[in-house]
């Protein structure tokens, strides 16, 4: 399935495993501090035989586990680690589960070939004060908004390298879990689609600050056109391009899946819905540009309707209404930011970066009514819906408390017909 043509030239200039592109850490961040010593005796008394104390560095990424480095002296992979721990402050209950994410990674060690190798997972929250987890570091390139300086693909090794990311998600989608009793406790089976629309309604709700739409016109469509699950499977369930790992010395080739704790069993489609809620194209708007994680926007890379095409005739699936596993996607990523910016708005963590995650949120929001309006019709769209958007947050009154840059790109998604005055007003938080 994979494509054979990954191993050619692909604008390293000559280098071998060039130290410059491969993922590092930097400084550890301002209140997530690690206690190193206090996980070095840990590690000693499972039996893993580090040397010294190491240097710790943290990884950029973070805005959900926290991911450290452990360097210590021995020149070993036992002595190059990766640790993996919750955030502090308010978490959704199913969120940040180390136990989860260490168990399907250990699982999946002899049926998935790009996992890293789990060396403990600790359960005792008096060692630094929450589960955590750690594993052996692969050495690689992470892509992430960019690619590292000094990879310089052409279109043509870009649609390799996308077409191997895309390989990768089939290939986890026919592993057979059924042979691993770790991986058969995962999940509920059938019945996961309106599982997901249920569970991800109240988890907006509950994490929803003054200052963003309600998303109930999506919610209540969602809950109107949730379709039986096609299959299932082990899904990733946050499947993106900086959450694999490539090989420095052919950027286009896939070496490693990294973030596995929303891994479950369901549908594959709703697995794909997902990812393609962070597949952000050269001309989708710029608050979307300006948030993007991966580059999807380099020339060469399929676009959204590409990659449903290819995922569909390489798994043979067959989808009645792709708008439902789109908008389901925009709403799930909708949730997870607000998620995280409700710690940031409860001043639960300082990260400056989730300062104007609300704003995403909005916009998130007009996608998902410009789907809808599209899947169900203009003309009904505007008979039907329009004279509730009021309701639902979404008037001339709350796009006018947005910075001027974002109402331009709301009301490029919604066309003007579709604000209403009111009295609504949205609150920006100190």
């Amino acid at each position: 399935m994979a494509t054979d043509t990954h191993a050619k030239n692909t604008g390293t200039k000559g280098t071998q495993a060039n130290n410059k592109v491969l993922d590092k850490g930097g400084a550890v961040r301002e209140g997530e501090e690690l206690d190193a010593k206090a996980v070095s005796e840990w590690l000693r008394n499972q039996n893993v035989e580090v040397i010294g104390e190491p240097i710790v560095t943290q990884f950029s990424g973070g805005a959900s586990n926290w991911t450290y480095r452990l360097q210590y002296e021995g020149d070993n992979k036992n002595q190059d680690l990766i640790l993996r721990r919750p955030p502090k402050g308010t978490k959704a209950k199913s969120a940040h589960d180390m136990v989860r994410e260490y168990t399907v990674q250990n699982a999946l060690k002899d049926a998935y070939p790009y996992v890293p190798k789990m060396v403990a997972l600790c359960t005792d929250e008096d060692v630094i004060g929450a589960d955590f987890y750690v594993m052996e570091r692969m050495e690689g390139i992470i892509p992430r908004a960019n690619l590292p300086k000094g990879i310089d693909l052409d279109p043509e090794q870009t649609r390799v390298l996308c077409t191997n990311v895309i390989d990768a998600l089939v290939e986890l989608h026919q592993v057979d879990y059924k042979a691993h009793p770790d991986l058969v406790n995962l999940g509920r089976g059938e019945g996961y689609c309106e599982r997901q629309v249920s569970g991800w309604d109240k988890r907006y709700i509950k994490a929803k600050t003054p200052n963003v739409p309600s998303f109930a016109l999506v919610r209540q469509w969602l809950g109107k056109h949730t379709p039986a699950d096609s299959k299932t499977c082990l899904i990733h369930n946050d499947w993106r391009f900086d959450n694999v790992i490539l090989d420095a010395d052919d950027p286009t080739k896939v070496i490693g899946v990294l973030d596995w704790e929303m891994a479950t069993l369901g549908d594959p489609l709703m697995d794909l819905g997902s990812a393609l809620a962070y597949w952000i194209e050269a001309d989708d708007n710029i608050v979307m540009q300006q948030s993007r994680r991966q580059p999807t926007h380099l020339d060469g890379m399929m676009t959204r309707d590409e990659v449903v095409a290819y995922y569909l005739e390489q798994t043979g699936l067959e989808i009645d209404n792709w708008t439902f596993y789109e908008v389901f996607g925009l709403f799930r990523l909708a949730g997870i930011v607000q998620q995280i910016y409700y710690r940031y708005y409860n001043k639960q963590t300082r990260n400056p970066t989730f300062k104007n995650f609300w704003i995403i949120v909005h916009v998130l929001h007009a996608k998902c009514l410009k789907l809808i309006a599209q899947y169900e019709g203009e003309a009904l769209f505007t008979s039907h819906v329009q004279p509730h958007l009021q309701d639902m947050g979404v008037d001339a009154a709350t796009i006018g408390q947005l910075p001027s840059p974002v109402q331009a790109v709301i009301k490029g998604i919604l066309p003007k017909s579709y604000f209403l005055p009111t009295s609504y007003k949205s609150e920006e938080p100190e």
